[in-house]
């Protein structure tokens, strides 16, 4: 006389008798659309950074500056220092500026 055990459950879920994520999921899933608009969230991001900047705030000004920086940068190098620039110069990591040595 052959008994039949039932099969032994896999998991705590299938053991508690609730489904295991699997047993709703279709074999053949299918792509969905899926789109976000952002375009809101965008503009007011940007108009966060206009009214932190301020409305004095002058991008030709700013780029003036940066580039007074970068000179600043890149001036009283020694002898050392100058042909680690050239070499990144030369190399294409950076900008030839002025003379195409670093402003003295």
């Amino acid at each position: 006389m052959a008994s039949h055990n039932p099969p032994h459950p896999h998991g705590p879920d299938e053991a508690a008798g609730r489904p295991t994520p699997e047993a709703g999921r279709s074999q053949n899933p299918e792509l969905v659309n899926f789109t976000v608009d952002l375009t809101s969230q965008e503009v007011l991001r940007q108009a966060h950074v206009l009214d932190a900047l301020g409305a004095d705030w002058s991008p030709v000004e700013a780029l003036h500056g940066e580039e007074a920086a970068y000179d600043l940068l890149y001036s009283g190098l020694d002898d050392e220092q100058q042909r680690v620039y050239d070499e990144l110069v030369a190399a294409g990591v950076l900008p030839r500026r002025g003379d195409g040595h670093a402003a003295a």
